[in-house]
Protein backbone atom coordinates (compact mmCIF):
# COMPACT_ATOMS: atom_id res chain seq x y z
CA UNK A 1 0.00 0.00 0.00
CA UNK A 2 1.53 3.63 -1.48
CA UNK A 3 1.35 6.20 1.24
CA UNK A 4 0.40 9.72 0.01
CA UNK A 5 3.85 11.47 1.75
CA UNK A 6 5.57 8.81 -0.53
CA UNK A 7 3.74 9.55 -3.81
CA UNK A 8 3.71 13.92 -3.24
CA UNK A 9 8.01 12.68 -3.57
CA UNK A 10 7.72 10.87 -7.41
CA UNK A 11 8.12 13.17 -10.59
CA UNK A 12 5.01 13.40 -13.18
CA UNK A 13 6.78 10.91 -14.87
CA UNK A 14 7.52 8.08 -12.41
CA UNK A 15 3.21 8.79 -11.55
CA UNK A 16 2.95 7.61 -15.05
CA UNK A 17 4.98 4.96 -14.81
CA UNK A 18 3.70 3.52 -11.63
CA UNK A 19 -0.10 4.00 -12.70
CA UNK A 20 0.67 1.92 -15.87
CA UNK A 21 2.15 -0.88 -13.56
CA UNK A 22 -0.13 -0.89 -11.26
CA UNK A 23 -3.18 -1.49 -13.91
CA UNK A 24 -1.34 -4.23 -15.56
CA UNK A 25 -1.37 -5.53 -12.21
CA UNK A 26 -5.26 -4.96 -11.91
CA UNK A 27 -5.72 -6.36 -15.15
CA UNK A 28 -3.39 -9.78 -13.90
CA UNK A 29 -5.06 -10.21 -10.72
CA UNK A 30 -8.67 -9.68 -12.02
CA UNK A 31 -7.85 -12.35 -14.64
CA UNK A 32 -6.61 -14.49 -12.43
CA UNK A 33 -8.98 -14.09 -10.30
CA UNK A 34 -12.13 -15.29 -12.38
CA UNK A 35 -10.41 -17.69 -13.97
CA UNK A 36 -8.82 -20.01 -11.08
CA UNK A 37 -9.41 -18.29 -7.96
CA UNK A 38 -7.15 -16.60 -6.24
CA UNK A 39 -6.20 -16.58 -2.70
CA UNK A 40 -5.70 -12.96 -1.71
CA UNK A 41 -8.93 -11.76 -3.46
CA UNK A 42 -8.34 -8.02 -1.70
CA UNK A 43 -5.06 -7.08 -3.19
CA UNK A 44 -7.04 -6.13 -6.14
CA UNK A 45 -9.45 -3.68 -4.36
CA UNK A 46 -5.88 -2.34 -2.72
CA UNK A 47 -4.31 -1.89 -5.91
CA UNK A 48 -7.37 0.07 -7.14
CA UNK A 49 -7.21 2.23 -3.73
CA UNK A 50 -3.41 2.52 -4.69
CA UNK A 51 -4.38 4.10 -8.55
CA UNK A 52 -6.73 6.42 -7.06
CA UNK A 53 -3.79 7.75 -4.81
CA UNK A 54 -1.22 8.35 -7.26
CA UNK A 55 -4.25 9.84 -10.01
CA UNK A 56 -5.21 11.97 -7.24
CA UNK A 57 -1.71 13.32 -6.40
CA UNK A 58 -0.97 13.39 -10.21
CA UNK A 59 -4.12 15.49 -10.64
CA UNK A 60 -4.24 17.53 -7.82
CA UNK A 61 -3.43 21.55 -8.60
CA UNK A 62 0.27 22.48 -8.20
CA UNK A 63 1.28 25.65 -5.36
Amino acid sequence: MLKTSEISKLSAKELNEKVASLKGDLFNNKFTKFTTGTEKPHVVKQIKKDIARLLTVKNAPKK
